[in-house]
């Protein structure tokens, strides 16, 4: 396209390109480079958090080290069906993430510990599976990390003495059971025994039976097993009592990816129908799409933030008065605007007459101010001025046209008067 003072190409230069294009790559370019990083460093020794196999701050490589040295056998498993086929009185079952399994994994797990003789370990059990995993017992307000002493009678807390412990604390009518680490009279460690009548059968009375028998620990948070704090406080050696206690250790890591996690419900938890079709999605999941909805969300009102009021731009060519009346005028048409257009020509007619008559500028358009100064210049028999300048809009695209020619007739009738 040309204008008439030289030639105008509305296709964009390298430089507009560059200018558009730079902050996308840049965003790429630091997505690929942040990409590579993590992969780079989660290649090597990093597994995930409380991973025995891992080396990193959250991973719990040392503990499980410690645990091997003492003469403990560990194995690692990541479904339901591993974990409860390996339990068994020489055994103990240590379950890093509870509140992963689904309902349904929680009964299997309870019923198949709950007769195994063994001990089962879980860490930071909170409302949605400790109803299940360990019945009769509640939690209450999650307390924050810190060294706290026993303050209870259990042997293996005696012996560890102060460790570093908060998170979940739980709450239990039990008398059997042995409460330690109290963060405001709450216990975040709860050991409870498999049955009142294992110990008194099996070592008789006043023995320490912490190890023995068969039973269910909670901790409130597992904080005492990462790399970096295990050398802290008591912590390796409460963990070494708590893990260490038999000769064999099932290191239990919840997987999403189980196959158990997507099975009915069962007798055990309580329904004895068939899952729906949400009850099959784990809730981790739900809260992801929930997340990403939101986000989603969020975007769209950033970008239609971002939009904000429209900014004029230079036209690469020059447009006649003339041109942009005749369009404005064919759209008006178009939409059938009479009134838009009647108000446009009565509008700028009356800041024309304004000046002529010596009425401000501020009261053009006020019938009391400019009415009566336009009547003193015409004629009596002239149309009525107010009809013309402030009247109703018109009926038909013929009547429009006549207010036009009147509105005419009207101003040079005051020019000339």
């Amino acid at each position: 396209m040309t204008s008439p003072t030289g030639s105008t190409s509305l296709s964009l230069t390298a430089g507009q390109i560059w200018t558009r294009a730079r902050g996308l790559l840049l965003a790429l370019a630091i997505l690929l480079t942040a990409g590579i990083m993590m992969a780079a460093l989660t290649s090597g020794d990093r597994h995930g958090r409380l991973d025995p196999r891992s080396a990193d701050q959250y991973g719990s490589r040392a503990a499980a080290e410690l645990l091997r040295n003492s003469g403990v056998s560990i194995d690692v498993v990541t479904t339901l069906d591993e974990a409860t086929a390996a339990t068994g009185p020489d055994t103990t079952l240590l379950v890093t993430n509870p509140d992963l399994l689904t309902p349904h994994q929680q009964w299997l797990l309870h019923d198949t510990t709950a007769l195994s003789g063994g001990r089962t370990v879980h860490l930071g059990a909170g409302p949605p599976s400790v109803d299940i995993l360990a019945p009769g017992v509640r939690t209450s307000a999650p307390a924050p990390v810190s060294a706290r002493a026993p303050r209870c009678s259990l042997p293996t807390a005696a012996r560890a003495g102060t460790v570093d412990i908060g998170g979940e604390r739980y709450v239990t009518d039990s008398p059997d059971a042995d409460g330690c680490y109290l963060s405001d009279g709450v216990p975040t460690l709860l050991r409870i025994p498999a049955t009142e009548t294992d110990t008194d059968t099996e070592t008789g009375a006043g023995t320490d039976t912490d190890t023995d028998a068969g039973d269910t620990v909670l901790l409130g948070s597992p904080d005492l097993l990462y790399n970096d704090r295990l050398d802290k406080q008591g912590n390796a050696s409460l963990a070494l009592q708590l893990l260490g206690s038999r000769p064999h250790l099932v290191w239990y890591l919840p997987s999403l990816s189980d196959a158990s996690a997507s099975q009915g419900s069962g007798d055990n938890s309580g329904d004895g129908g068939d899952s729906g079709f949400l009850d099959l999605i784990p809730s981790g999941w739900l809260w992801g799409t929930f997340q990403l909805f939101l986000a989603a969300v969020l975007a769209a009102v950033w970008r239609a933030r971002r939009l904000g009021p429209l900014v004029a731009e230079r036209l690469p060519v020059a447009i006649r008065a003339s041109e942009s009346t005749e369009g404005r005028a064919r759209l008006y048409r178009k939409a059938n605007a009479r009134d838009h257009a009647a108000s446009a020509l009565r509008s700028a007619t009356r800041d024309r007459l304004a000046p002529l008559l010596g009425v401000p500028a501020t009261e053009a358009h006020s019938p009391e101010s400019l009415i009566p100064a336009v009547a003193s210049h015409l004629a009596d028999t002239a149309q009525d001025p107010r009809t013309l300048l402030f009247g109703p809009v018109p009926a038909d695209d013929a009547a429009l046209v006549r207010l036009a020619d009147q509105l005419d007739a009207l101003e040079r009738e005051v020019r000339t008067s």
